[in-house]
Order: structure tokens, then C-alpha cells, then sequence
């Protein structure tokens, strides 16, 4: 469904994106996971044909924008990081206008059910909530029923009901067979509805894999962070068994850890031979945002 290679993009001293390769098939939905300003924006216009590439290919459905850029757009569904709609429209109104660019695709009623704005239809834009708004864009484009679609941060600035919400509607177009092209910088969207997920650093892809295989890639199935009363001898607790630390900073570590009942007894032991106070202690399975951190040293909110 789409194919990219050797794609780099540059703005003035600032390399947007620096040479990467990337496969999305069929009936997946695929996620590019980083920071803000990590490259995913920009790569992900250079595929939907809004920005053009310094170098490199992209090849979409078995096609490119500088022959087939009628096709493509008749056959692509985009919705942007922002939409701008016309505030005084209806939501009808605005579904009929961009139904009317395509040749085919479902019915205006169809698609204002499928994103659940049945009771908003005669409600004009401009008095949507911001997780309507965004589920309006989406009926936007859903309009001509694409075979693959582009989602550029679709749950942005949303409350957690209305994040939720757009989930469950990107679930079901899932569960439909669609092909989807996701960009976040949330760790659980990106881990609940990615089949694949490629992790963008600086315009590179650093890690691609399922959320399975990115978690387990860094050898640890389980976090521990605690707080301590001074400053320990980290470097002991590295060669702990079955420990690797990951992060330190102001009298608070995070350890990552494979076997957690056996780490934990272990930590205590240490922290006592080192005569520390333990003031917080707190466990979680390893994240997305714990393969970020061992691959570059850095939390994605830290960007």
C-alpha cells in the first residue's frame, strides 16, 4: 500500500527527515511514534502529496504523485494535524461538499454515522466540540471511501473521553479491513491501535516492529522507579540480576527489570547494604515510552 525509500526532506539548517525506508501493507493500520518535531508531520505530507522530497520515493497503491496525482487523491483519505472547516457550515453541509470531489464512496447519512454525528448534523461547525470537530475531519476523509488513510495526530489537544472516542471509531475502520497511516506522540494510542509501529527520532526511524516486539526488543519486561532520601551508587545496582538501569535523576531511578519478584527483594537489599530510605516505590510492564528512553536516553514529553 505504500512503499518509501531513501526519503530526505530538508528546512534551511534543520534535516526534517534524513533517508528513511518504510513498508505499509495492506489492511494494517501502521504508526509513526516520536516527539514533536521528530519528522512523522513531514514525512507523512510527503506521502499524502502536500510537501515534495529533496530525494528519495514514494510509491502509493502501486502509484506516484508525479504521474498518477488524479488517482491518487480519488483513492487517498487524509485528514491533517489541524483542519480548518468552514465555522457557519452544517456538519451535512460540509459531509455534502466533500462527498461531492469523489467519485464514489458511501452516502453523506452513512458517513455522518459511521463518525457518530447523526444528532450534530444541522449543528453548525463552528458549535462543535473539539473531539467533534476532529471526528467531523474524519468524516472528511472517509467521504470516498479510500483504500488507504492518513490520521496526522487525530486525537491532539482532546479531552480523554473525546480521545477515547476517535479510538474507537479508528478500531472500527480497522476492523473494516481500511488501511491506516497513523502519526501520535501518545505511547498508549500508538500501543492500542498499531498492528506496527515505526519510532521516528530526529528524521530517523530508530525501531520498527508490532508493540510487542519494540517492548520485548529491550530486554526487560517490567520497570521499577523509586524515590530514595540521597544520592546511591547506581553502578551496583546495574549488576544486579536480571537489572539494567535506565534512568537517574534527583534521587529518583527507574531500573529496568526481567524477572520482577526477584529484582525488587534484591533492590531492597541493596538500598539497605547503602543505608538509603526508600520513600516511593512503583512497578509497571515496560511501555513504548521505556523502548523511547533505552533507545535514545529521553522521554518523548521531554521533546
Amino acid at each position: 500500500m505504500l512503499r518509501v525509500r531513501a526519503l530526505r526532506k530538508t528546512y534551511k539548517d534543520v534535516v526534517a527527515v534524513d533517508g528513511i525506508d518504510l513498508e505499509v501493507e495492506a489492511g494494517e493500520c501502521f504508526g509513526l511514534l516520536g516527539p514533536n518535531g521528530a519528522g512523522k508531520t513531514t514525512t507523512i505530507e510527503i506521502c499524502e502529496g502536500i510537501t515534495s522530497p529533496d530525494s528519495g520515493t514514494v510509491e502509493l497503491l502501486g502509484l506516484n504523485w508525479a504521474h498518477n496525482a488524479h488517482e491518487l487523491r480519488q483513492r487517498l483519505g487524509i485528514q491533517l494535524q489541524e483542519t480548518q472547516l468552514a465555522e457557519k457550515l452544517t456538519v451535512l453541509e460540509t459531509v455534502t461538499l466533500f462527498r461531492s470531489f469523489y467519485k464514489r464512496g458511501p452516502s453523506v447519512a452513512e458517513v455522518i454515522g459511521m463518525v457518530q454525528l447523526e444528532e450534530k448534523s444541522n449543528a453548525r461547525v463552528g458549535q462543535l466540540s473539539g473531539g467533534q470537530k476532529q471526528r467531523l475531519a474524519m468524516a472528511c476523509a472517509l467521504v470516498g471511501d479510500p483504500d488507504l488513510l492518513f490520521l496526522d495526530e487525530p486525537t491532539t489537544g482532546l479531552d480523554p473521553q473525546a480521545r477515547r472516542q476517535v479510538w474507537d471509531l479508528v478500531e472500527h475502520l480497522k476492523g473494516s479491513g481500511r488501511t491506516i497511516i497513523l502519526t501520535t506522540h501518545y505511547m498508549d494510542e500508538a500501543e492500542r491501535l498499531c498492528d506496527r509501529i515505526a519510532i521516528m527520532d530526529r528524521g530517523k526511524i530508530i525501531s520498527l516492529g508490532t508493540p510487542r516486539e519494540l517492548i520485548a526488543s529491550i530486554g526487560a519486561e517490567h520497570m521499577v522507579e523509586f524515590s530514595v532520601d540521597r544520592a546511591v551508587n547506581t553502578e551496583r545496582f546495574a549488576h544486579l540480576d536480571g537489572v539494567r538501569l535506565s534512568r537517574s535523576q534527583d534521587h529518583t531511578y527507574q531500573l529496568m527489570v526481567s524477572q520482577l519478584h526477584e529484582a525488587v527483594p534484591a533492590i531492597f537489599s541493596e538500598l539497605a547494604r547503602q543505608g538509603a530510605v526508600l520513600s516511593e516505590l512503583r512497578t509497571h510492564s515496560a511501555t513504548l515510552e521505556d523502548v523511547f528512553v533505552s533507545l535514545t536516553g529521553r522521554h518523548l514529553r521531554d521533546e
